[in-house]
């Protein structure tokens, strides 16, 4: 079973899974998102990822997790989006042994540990300072379909300038950023009962083909054979993440 709501942090949303016997996992996507993840006795991180990603979730187990807008976990866990690309990092690693196993035990103890790990992010967050609004504003662009050099003027910085403080907030460049949340508005549309055709000119793809290639350029499956997946288990955002 699968649930969310809002963390508290603009963009955020903290979600709990609970896996059921013989349910099978839907594949995690790219998204341009990282995750805070608990689940009991560990809390970990999940970079953004750049293929998809099959969740190992045990059936019975508790997770929860604290999914960042994407551009704004970085600064929170104080670390660049592209050293987490592709992987699943315990949070000890990042914040040190003694730190995070007190942080762990104290979400393990309480009543709702999803609130507590929201709770947990939003006071990493506070200590981070603001949010750095040129991020905000590169998302926003490139999910509107703006070019590289169309963003990169707006933002006050050089193309080569975009593509490292893309890479710092997001985990890969912003050709890449453009091309995944693209990808993603397609398959929000045709969750929403859309055509394959119709989801591709909706998201801004030349066509059904268009569509089909970056499906499989960037998560290695087919448009058929995501969606039988999200058939086939409990309702999930392609963003959600469990353990590595």
């Amino acid at each position: 079973m699968y649930e969310e709501r809002p963390a508290g942090l603009d963009g955020a949303v903290v979600w709990t899974l609970t896996p059921t016997e013989g349910a099978t996992a839907r594949p995690v996507l790219p998204d341009g998102c990282m995750d805070l993840i608990w689940t009991p006795g560990r809390l970990l991180v999940a970079g953004p990822d750049t293929r998809s990603h099959l969740p190992d979730a045990v059936p019975g187990t508790w997770y929860a997790g604290v999914r960042f807008a994407p551009g704004s976990a970085p600064a929170v866990l104080g670390v660049p989006a592209h050293e987490l690309r592709d992987l699943r990092v315990d949070l000890d690693a990042l914040w040190g042994a003694s730190r995070v196993r007190g942080l762990t035990a104290r979400v393990d103890a309480a009543v709702d540990p999803a609130d507590a790990l929201a709770a947990l992010a939003r006071a990493a967050a506070d200590r981070a300072g603001r949010p750095d609004p040129v991020v905000g504003d590169i998302v926003r662009r490139l999910a509107a379909g703006e070019g590289v050099a169309e963003v990169a003027a707006a933002a006050g910085l050089g193309t080569r300038q975009l593509h490292r403080r893309s890479r710092e907030a997001f985990g890969y460049g912003p050709k890449t950023l453009a091309r995944i949340l693209r990808l993603q508005r397609a398959l929000g549309l045709v969750r929403l009962g859309a055509s394959y055709s119709a989801a591709a000119t909706g998201a801004g793809c030349a066509d059904q083909a268009h569509l089909a290639r970056e499906m499989r350029a960037l998560t290695g499956m087919t448009l058929g054979g995501y969606c039988a997946s999200a058939k086939s288990e409990t309702p999930q955002p392609s963003g959600s993440r469990t353990t590595a």
